[in-house]
C-alpha cells in the first residue's frame, strides 16, 4: 500500500463536505512575492490566505499545530514531546471544547472553516511535505485551541510553567529580549497634517512566531494589509481603508501559581477552606521517537485541583493557572479588528478581550489615536501578594471574572498629540501631563511600574519632546534611531562603563577612550559600538538578570573592566584585532547572502543577535515586519519591509530579496488599491 494512501483518503473524505470553489479565490504575487488574496467572501478570502501560508512556510505551520495534537515529539524528539507536555498543562482543550458551539458567532465559524479547507487542501496536494501523517486533517478547534497556546506563551505563562516543571518555586525577575515599538502621532504634531502610525513588533526574524506579509480582500469588505505569524488566519497588526494598529509585548501578570496544602497521611488529599478535598488525576501521553524509528511512550501524571492544572514536585504541590486558557475570542477578536471601519468599531472588538495581554496603539483617516495597555484581566483580591507564590488552602484566592477593557491603562486623542509604548510602563505612553493615573488603575492588575523603562522609551520620549512638529522624514529618524541615550536612564548602574578612568585601568585604556568618545550610536561604522555591546552582552550573562542593570551593587568596576576585556580578547580571536567595525561583527545572513546590520539590543532600531562559530553575530529577532503609515485625504499611505523575503524556502526568489532594502533602513510603497495591484502584477493565479 502507498506510504501516503490512507492519509489522502482520509483527507479526500473531508474534502466531500468542502463548501469552497478554488476557482473564486485570486491570489496575485507582487514583485516581492507578497501575496494579496482576493476573492468574494471573507470565507474564500481565509481559505486563500491559508493556501498561501502554506505555500511560503507550510513547515513553520505545522510546527503550531503539531503540538495541538500530541504529535511534536513525534516528529521532533524529546524536546518536542516536553512541548506536547506543556500545551497539555496549558489547557486549550478544556475551553475550546466546552466553548466552541456557544461562543463562537456563526459568521466567524464560516471564515475559520474556510481557512480549515485551505490547509487540508493544501496538505492533500502536498502529501511529502507534511511532518506526520497524523496531523491532517485539522478542524476548526484545532486552530482555535493554537491560538490558545499561542496567548498563553505570548502573554508570559511559560515562566511559570517552566518554573513549577524545573522545581524552583521562586518567582525572579529577568532581563527581557522580546521587544517592540509602537507610536502614533496626530495631525496636530505633523508639519504635513496627516496623522502617522509605526507598525514595529519586535519578533523572531523566522519560523514560530516570526511575521508574515499578506494583503487580503473580500467583497465583504475586508481590506487589510499587515502581517500575520504563519497559522493565523487574519491580520495580526496592520491597516485596511480606514485604520491601523500595532502591537507590542506589555508583560501584565496573568499566570500564578498555588502552593497546595497537602494531608499529612493520606495521600492526594488537600486542604481547601478547611476541608480535605481529592485530587483528580490524569495522565499525559508523551510521544517521542526512538532514535527517529520505532514511537515510544511515557505517560507523565498530573492531576486537578479545584486551581486548575495540578503539578507534584520535590519542592511540594503546586496549581497553575493562566487567563489565557479561559477564552478562546482571540482568533475572532483580530478578525473583528481587521473589519473595524472607525474607531467605535475597533473599540467594540477589543471588548471581546480575546487577546488576552499585548499593548495596542491605534490610529486612523479621521486623526484619532488611541493607546490602551491590553489585557484580560482576573479580579484578584487585593488582600495577597499576586506577584508570589500564592496559598492554596482558601478560596480567596480563587479568581474568575474580569475587569473590563474600560479598566486597563489607556490614553485616547491626548493633547500633546502622540501615543507610544516600547514594551516600558503604560504609565508613561504619552506627552506629559497626558499619562494614565497608576491610582486608578487596580494594583492587581499587574501592570509595569511606574519606572519601569526600556531604552527605547527613553529614547522615544527625549526625541519626540524635541520636535514642536514632526515631519515624515523626523519620524523616519525616531523610528531607525540605533542609539542608546546619554545617561543610561534605563540602565543606570551601566553609566558608571562611560566614566571609568582609562589611567586606572591601563589593561583596558584604549577601549574605554574608545567608549567614552563615542556618540552611543550603534551604526555599522562604529568601533565602540563594537565594545559598548559586546561588554553589555557579556556583563548580562555574567549577572544574570536585570535588576543589577537598575539597582544594587552587583554591577561593580571590576565586572565591567572584566567584560571589557573579555571583548578585546574576543575580538583578537576572531578578528585579530581589537577594534573592530560593528557592521563587520554583526551579519543579517540568510543562505548564502550576508549584509552589515546596525542597532543593537534595546535601540529604537533594535536587534537581538546569536553568536555564530565564526565569531560573528547574526540577528534572530528584533527588527523584523515594519508597516509606517500616513493617513491623509487620499486614503492611508503605506510603506513595508522584511527582513528577507515573503517566501521561507530556500529555493524561492523572494527568499532574501528584501535583504538589500532591509538592511539599508529603506521600504516597498504599498496599497490597498485592487486595481493598481492587478496591474502591477507579476503572477495572478487560483489554489492549485
Amino acid at each position: 500500500m502507498p506510504k501516503y494512501f490512507l492519509f489522502l483518503l482520509l483527507l479526500n473524505a473531508q474534502f466531500l463536505l468542502a463548501q469552497i470553489d478554488p476557482a473564486n479565490i485570486t491570489i496575485v504575487r507582487d514583485t516581492f512575492g507578497t501575496p494579496h488574496v482576493f476573492a468574494p467572501t471573507d470565507a474564500e478570502v481565509a481559505y486563500g490566505f491559508a493556501w498561501v501560508s502554506a505555500e511560503d512556510d507550510f513547515k513553520t505551520m505545522q510546527a503550531q499545530l503539531l503540538p495541538i495534537k500530541g504529535l511534536n515529539g513525534l516528529v521532533n524528539g524529546k524536546q518536542g514531546a516536553i512541548f506536547d507536555v506543556a500545551v497539555h498543562l496549558l489547557d486549550p482543550h478544556t475551553v475550546v471544547e466546552t466553548s466552541y458551539e456557544t461562543e463562537v458567532p456563526a459568521d466567524f465559524k464560516k471564515v475559520l472553516n474556510g481557512y480549515v479547507e485551505g490547509v487540508n487542501a493544501y496538505a492533500a496536494s502536498h502529501p511529502k511535505e507534511v511532518l506526520h501523517k497524523k496531523l491532517f486533517p485539522i478542524g476548526p478547534k484545532d486552530i482555535l485551541k493554537a491560538y490558545v497556546v499561542g496567548l498563553a506563551l505570548l502573554s508570559g505563562a511559560d515562566r511559570d510553567l517552566v518554573m513549577v516543571l524545573n522545581e524552583r518555586v521562586e518567582k525572579t525577575e529577568s532581563m527581557r529580549e522580546r521587544g517592540s515599538n509602537a507610536f502614533a502621532i496626530s495631525s496636530q504634531k505633523t508639519t504635513d497634517g496627516k496623522t502617522y502610525l509605526a507598525i514595529n513588533s519586535h519578533q523572531p526574524l523566522e519560523g514560530l512566531n516570526s511575521w508574515y506579509e499578506a494583503h487580503l480582500v473580500s467583497e465583504e469588505g475586508w481590506n487589510i494589509l499587515g502581517a500575520s505569524f504563519i497559522g493565523g488566519l487574519s491580520i495580526f497588526g496592520g491597516v485596511n481603508e480606514y485604520l491601523g494598529w500595532a502591537h507590542t509585548v506589555n508583560y501584565p501578570d496573568l499566570t500564578d501559581v498555588y502552593r497546595l496544602e497537602m494531608h499529612p497521611e493520606e495521600e492526594e488529599m488537600y486542604r481547601l477552606d478547611g476541608q480535605w478535598l481529592k485530587l483528580e488525576p490524569y495522565n499525559v501521553k508523551a510521544r517521542i521517537k526512538l532514535l527517529g524509528l520505532l514511537p515510544i511512550g511515557a505517560k507523565q501524571k498530573f492531576f486537578r485541583s479545584r486551581f486548575g492544572v495540578t503539578i507534584k514536585t520535590s519542592e511540594g504541590v503546586f496549581a497553575f493557572k493562566t487567563s489565557a486558557a479561559t477564552t478562546l475570542k482571540a482568533a475572532e477578536q483580530w478578525y473583528r479588528m481587521n473589519k473595524a471601519t472607525n474607531l467605535t468599531e475597533f473599540q467594540a472588538a477589543l471588548d471581546l478581550q480575546g487577546i488576552v495581554s499585548t499593548n495596542i496603539v491605534y490610529a486612523d483617516g479621521e486623526d484619532n489615536i488611541f493607546y490602551i495597555s491590553n489585557g484580560h484581566f482576573p479580579k484578584r483580591n487585593p488582600a495577597y501578594d499576586w506577584e508570589g507564590i500564592l496559598p492554596g488552602d482558601t478560596s480567596a484566592t480563587f479568581w474568575g471574572d474580569f475587569y473590563p477593557t474600560d479598566s486597563c491603562a489607556q490614553v485616547l486623542n491626548p493633547p500633546s498629540g502622540y501615543v507610544f509604548n516600547c514594551n516600558h510602563t503604560p504609565f508613561l505612553s504619552s506627552g506629559p501631563g497626558d499619562d494614565p493615573d497608576p491610582a486608578k488603575v487596580p494594583a492587581t492588575m499587574g501592570y509595569q511600574r511606574p519606572g519601569d523603562l526600556t531604552n527605547r522609551a527613553v529614547r522615544f520620549d527625549e526625541l519626540i519632546q524635541s520636535y514642536e512638529k514632526v515631519s515624515w522624514e523626523d519620524f523616519l529618524a525616531i523610528k531607525y534611531d540605533q542609539a542608546y541615550s546619554k545617561p543610561l536612564k534605563a540602565y543606570p548602574k551601566l553609566e558608571a562603563i562611560f566614566h571609568l578612568d582609562p589611567n586606572q585601568y591601563p589593561e583596558v585604556a584604549s577601549s574605554l577612550n574608545l567608549i567614552q568618545k563615542w556618540d552611543r550610536v550603534t551604526n555599522v561604522e562604529s568601533e565602540a559600538a563594537t565594545i559598548f555591546v559586546l561588554s553589555f552582552i557579556r556583563i548580562w550573562s555574567v549577572l544574570g538578570s536585570s535588576r543589577a542593570f537598575q539597582e544594587g551593587d552587583d554591577l561593580s568596576p571590576t565586572i565591567m573592566v572584566e567584560a571589557i576585556q573579555w571583548t578585546e580578547e574576543y575580538l583578537m580571536k576572531h578578528f585579530g584585532k581589537k577594534t573592530v567595525p560593528w557592521g563587520d561583527v554583526q551579519q543579517l545572513s540568510r543562505g548564502e547572502k550576508s549584509l552589515p546590520f546596525g542597532g543593537s539590543f534595546d535601540v529604537l532600531a533594535a536587534v537581538s543577535s546569536r553568536r555564530q562559530k565564526d565569531g560573528s553575530l547574526k540577528p534572530v529577532a528584533g527588527e523584523s515586519y515594519i508597516s509606517l503609515v500616513r493617513f491623509g485625504p487620499e486614503g492611508p499611505e503605506i510603506e513595508t519591509i522584511n527582513p528577507y523575503g515573503a517566501s521561507a524556502r530556500p529555493e524561492s526568489p523572494h527568499y532574501t530579496d528584501q535583504m538589500e532594502l532591509f538592511t539599508q533602513q529603506k521600504r516597498r510603497k504599498m496599497t490597498l488599491d485592487k486595481e493598481k495591484v492587478m496591474k502591477e502584477a507579476v503572477r495572478t493565479y487560483h489554489p492549485e
